[in-house]
């Protein structure tokens, strides 16, 4: 009896040990500070003993012991800190801009560093943004090469990359667009990302060229919005004021609240201007809250919220002789018309990771977004509303195939948005000079309902240490359904119907090879489409036109990436060829009716190529440099419309060629600043490439001095100067622009003169 109470003694013992040890054991999770995604292979010291251990593929790490722990992964900037908890322990590591190489891109579907990517991918940081002013995100764009944005306002801006999106008239379309997991494409394919505010942002990812085995329709790309989170274990407010020219006035008050695994950023900002030109004054108001809840090793939700309110005068575009001759006035009919953008905009989505084991996780968002609008223009005004829904669901796994490490991801997207609009006569001829615009009878009444639903499956193998082979695709259904509630009539028939597109398989091969540690070269093959918009499916007759097919192109590329002379110099170079087929095109088919119609195919030949050298990286100062060229060979492959053969004529709409290159400098003594030159090539005009846009150049300056006033508080002083050297030229060209009862045609969007903006941002932490 006595030896089996002692056996037993002896167990319990055991078992107490071995529940006291595991309690002892700290567990963790290294992510990136501003997507939240792992890191894996994070180095981890303890200071107190030198024992090095690293967090694991899915950025998981285990602590022994509490103690003084040090953080290092290449690309991001090392943490030390004091463990003293047992609890669940999120270190956020922040990237280090000057090795953008190594830091994991969040656009993947399949997380990985941006040097070992198969896709040209152009990593925007938040250093990047604080490089201009703080209210026009054209110009953080307009710096990467590939990517061109065109400015009439800070409303009216049509974004294009690689050529594709140059056709439509006044947006963005054939690109898609994101605010972390949330859609900000519609149902026809048009994105709106001019209205967020850029203080709100932490990073921008864009992937160049098709990408529709990931994200569906797409055909230029994809543009990925990452909002900015909350810092862990710190409160702060930062407080922002800037005044410049034309009547500017922006406030910004940025929140930032976390504990140790929850957090929270709320950022409010409210813009005013007057504007350049006469019709152009500017109000608007955001409100963006993202918070990110840790529950335990298994289980993370994150919120996103943003509000959007929008007044904004549209001056439009000028006829040649009035751009350069008196560019600060509106459009004749515009000013008269007193014609404006009142919007309101919502976005909320809410995202939920969970792991079921260390191989297999899945990310689930669901998301619902709203537009109200309200828009006089000299020919009508026209009201919208829309609402939408989705969800987007994917798996992420882990396992071997002949011993080598496969990544894989399958999921699906479903979006449906419903799109009322509603046009009206505008009365504003009949009231006297200086009312505007009046309401009178209704003119035309849709509802349309717009389905998408994405599958896709990508999966990422590992051949050997130094090759990944990726293979991807992507089936898309999309469908519209129109509903015409105006009454019927000789003039004005049903137009109610369907319209359900094929379904759309989007295949992807890339290929990525390490040279070496600091080289690495790449080539892909992807197929990508554009959707149709309804608008162009109808027929003056009311019927739509089923057989009307949506724009379609293979993607065709190589480049290399990569560090020199000890991660001094960072450089990419990209070559490819994107052949568009189905050219979708308006056919005028009466004074002021269009439909469209598939016209031909484009190729797009391209060169993008980007260097990065830091000259000092001393404690007390840091000097860069960049330099970046794009080089576009862009055609008409078959362009025949009506009896106009614009055949092997120069796409419309877009620069031959642009240059960037900027010096950043900072200093611990306070001092920071930046130049920034810009040349834009001449662009077509018209398809028959009669008439042509000048080129230009721009000349940018930002400086600025920040402190510490007292502990804890922060102040920034900042001045700034755009169009240095107060050069002429147009920001926007609308293409192929018809002028009406004898006037000239409206092509130009005149661009600001020299201008200043100057600001103070203060931050107190808690």
């Amino acid at each position: 009896m006595t030896k089996i109470a002692l056996k037993l003694i002896f167990l319990f013992y055991l078992l107490s040990s071995h529940l006291l040890y595991s309690q002892d054991l700290i567990k963790g999770k290294v992510i990136d500070s501003e997507t939240n995604l792992p890191l894996a292979h994070t180095l981890i010291t303890n200071l107190e003993n030198n024992e090095v251990l690293s967090s694991d593929i899915s950025g998981q790490f285990v602590l022994k012991s509490q103690g003084r722990y040090t953080f290092k992964r290449e690309g991001y900037q090392p943490k030390t800190l004091n463990i003293t908890s047992f609890d669940y322990q999120i270190i956020q590591l922040n990237i280090k801009t000057s090795e953008l190489n190594e830091v994991i891109v969040t656009a993947n579907q399949i997380p990985k560093a941006l040097k070992s990517t198969t896709s040209t991918i152009e990593i925007l940081s938040r250093k990047d943004i604080d490089r201009g002013n703080s209210t026009d995100i054209s110009q953080t764009l307009n710096r990467a090469p590939g990517i061109f944005v065109q400015s009439g306002a800070l409303n009216t801006n049509r974004f294009t990359i690689r050529g594709i999106g140059s056709r439509n008239l006044y947006g963005t379309s054939n690109i898609r667009a994101y605010f972390k997991d949330i859609p900000l494409t519609n149902g026809s394919g048009e994105t709106n990302i001019d209205d967020f505010e850029l203080g709100s942002l932490a990073r921008i990812e864009v992937i160049k060229g098709a990408a529709s085995s990931i994200y569906g329709a797409g055909l230029g790309g994809t543009i990925h919005l990452t909002p900015r989170n909350a810092y862990l274990n710190q409160s702060s407010i930062n407080s922002e004021l800037t005044l410049g020219s034309f009547g500017l006035t922006k406030g910004t008050v940025n929140l930032n609240h976390g504990t140790t695994k929850n957090s929270y950023r709320a950022i409010y900002s409210n813009t005013k201007s007057d504007g350049y030109r006469d019709n152009n004054t500017y109000n608007r108001q955001t409100f963006t809250l993202s918070t990110n809840h840790y529950f335990n090793e298994k289980n993370e939700i994150s919120l996103l919220l943003g509000y959007v309110d929008l007044m904004a005068y549209i001056p439009s575009s000028l006829n040649e002789d009035t751009y350069l001759n008196n560019p600060t006035a509106a459009d004749f009919t515009w000013g008269k018309a007193k014609g404006y953008e009142d919007s309101k905009r919502g976005i909320f989505g809410l995202k939920w990771d969970h792991k079921y084991t260390d191989n297999l996780k899945q990310i689930t968002s669901v998301f619902t977004s709203f537009t109200k609008a309200y828009e006089p223009r000299p020919f009508n005004i026209l009201t919208e509303n829309t609402f939408a829904y989705g969800i987007r669901s994917r798996l992420l796994g882990k396992t071997k195939l002949l011993d080598q490490p496969l990544n894989y991801t399958v999921g699906l997207e479903f979006f449906k948005d419903r799109y009322i609009s509603k046009t009206f006569e505008n009365l504003y001829q009949d009231f006297p000079d200086g009312t505007g615009s009046v309401e009178g009878s209704i003119l035309s009444n849709f509802k349309e309902n717009r389905y998408y639903y994405n599958l896709f499956f990508e999966t990422n193998y590992e051949l050997s240490q130094k090759m990944n082979l990726v293979l991807g695709i992507n089936f898309n259904k999309t469908s519209y359904d129109l509903k015409d509630n105006f009454p019927v009539s000789d003039s004005n028939p049903d137009q109610s119907g369907d319209y359900k597109f094929d379904g759309i398989l989007s295949p992807k091969l890339g290929l990525s090879y390490a040279v070496s540690k600091y080289i690495n070269i790449y080539t892909s093959i992807s197929q990508g489409f554009s959707p149709i918009s309804l608008a162009e499916t109808l027929l003056p007759d009311g019927q739509i036109n089923t057989e009307l097919k949506p724009e379609t192109g293979w993607n065709y590329e190589i480049g290399t990436r990569g560090t020199a002379f000890n991660n001094k110099l960072q450089f990419k170079l990209a070559m490819y060829r994107l052949d568009v087929k189905n050219l979708v095109v308006s056919k005028r088919v009466s004074t002021d009716q269009y439909i469209g119609i598939n016209a031909g195919q484009t190729q797009h030949d391209g060169l993008e190529l980007e260097f990065k050298y830091n000259w000092l990286n001393h404690q007390s100062i840091q000097l860069s440099s960049f330099i970046n060229y794009t080089l576009n060979d862009f055609t008409f492959k078959e362009f025949i419309d009506g009896d106009d053969n614009f055949s092997d004529n120069d796409l419309t709409g877009v620069p031959s060629d642009i240059f960037n290159a900027g010096i950043d400098i900072t200093s611990n003594f306070g001092i920071y600043g930046n130049i920034n030159f810009q040349y834009i090539g001449s662009q077509p005009i018209t398809d028959s490439n009669s008439l042509y846009s000048d080129s230009y150049n721009l000349t940018n300056l930002k400086i600025g001095y920040k402190t510490e006033l007292v502990k804890k508080m922060t102040l920034s002083l900042y001045v700034g100067l755009d169009n240095l050297f107060d050069k002429a030229y147009a920001s926007q060209i609308l293409i192929n622009a018809s002028g009406f009862g004898g006037r000239a045609p409206r092509y130009y969007y005149p661009g600001h003169p020299i201008n200043f903006y100057t600001g103070l941002n203060i931050n107190y932490a808690l």
